[in-house]
């Protein structure tokens, strides 16, 4: 596999995962800190990281969320918080991140409810 060949198929996989996490969102209308993230354009491990932060300004934001159980093929189901795009939004506009990439996945955050 040339070059060429192995960025055009990553392009195509950050896409997939784009697209995927925010027909989720569009179609359940709520969901975890980490999918918004994924579907702001992040990749997995960014959007776990940006997540954790957006976790912690929830509180300062008031923001609750719904409670939910997440659900994965081969491990034990774990507890977790969802959120509708205007919740993440406001909690969006509270995160104050440093590194380039999550400035624009916050300022995607913020526009998307």
């Amino acid at each position: 596999m040339n070059a060429a060949t192995r960025n055009a198929r990553q392009i195509l996989r950050q896409r997939t995962r784009t697209q995927r996490a925010a027909a989720k969102i569009r179609r359940q209308g709520v969901a975890t800190l980490a999918t918004h993230c994924v579907a702001a354009g992040l990749g997995i491990k960014e959007a776990r990281t940006v997540a954790g932060s957006l976790r912690k300004n929830a509180d300062k934001a008031g923001v609750t969320g719904t409670a939910g159980i997440s659900y994965a093929k081969n491990i034990k189901a774990r507890a977790c918080t969802r959120y509708t795009p205007t919740e993440v939004a406001r909690i969006a506009v509270i995160y104050r991140p440093r590194k380039p990439a999550y400035k624009t996945c916050a300022a995607r955050l913020a526009l998307a409810a």
